[in-house]
């Protein structure tokens, strides 16, 4: 939401899953609270968003089931794999996400996870609503017809 566009970013990981199962209806930008080598270990492209989510509590964003790799240059200061990690978010922001997704249908969805050129970890979450059976066949004829596309197109070049 709030990205320049000339800003420079690195994606380290992408949650491809999430664009087939559900609509996006807004995209957020959070920082992600850290510890210790978790950020290394994130420019060292050790993320796995397999199975994260969002979830509030007391009126805070969490993220739960992000895997972050062990640093493998840490010591016993090393951080936990999956533990729990705040989102950092304006505080309007929190408070539209939860009005939001506490309405029926909707969810909070990370999708990637990738650094500024500033060097900060982000994470863009997004406010999504389920997709049906149809729809989710709709996305696969649609990828279909595109690569069957892409292949004409480069049969005739």
């Amino acid at each position: 939401m709030g990205k320049n566009l000339n800003q420079e970013i690195k994606v380290v990981a992408t949650n491809k899953k999430a664009k087939f199962e559900y609509h996006f209806n807004a995209e957020f930008e959070a920082g992600i609270q850290l510890s210790g080598t978790e950020i290394k270990s994130i420019r060292a492209g050790q993320v796995n968003m397999g199975d994260a989510f969002c979830f509030f509590r007391d009126g805070e964003l969490f993220l739960k089931s992000l895997y972050i790799g062990e640093y493998k240059h840490g010591t016993y200061n090393n951080h936990s794999t999956l533990r729990l990690r705040k989102l950092l978010l304006r505080k309007s922001e929190l408070k539209k996400l939860e009005r939001r997704s506490r309405e029926k249908g909707f969810t909070i969805v990370p999708y990637q996870v990738y650094i500024t050129d500033r060097g900060f970890a982000k994470v863009l979450i997004v406010l999504a609503s389920g997709k049906k059976s149809f729809d989710k066949r709709e996305s696969i004829k649609a990828k279909d017809d595109k690569r069957r596309m892409d292949r004409l197109k480069k049969m005739h070049r």
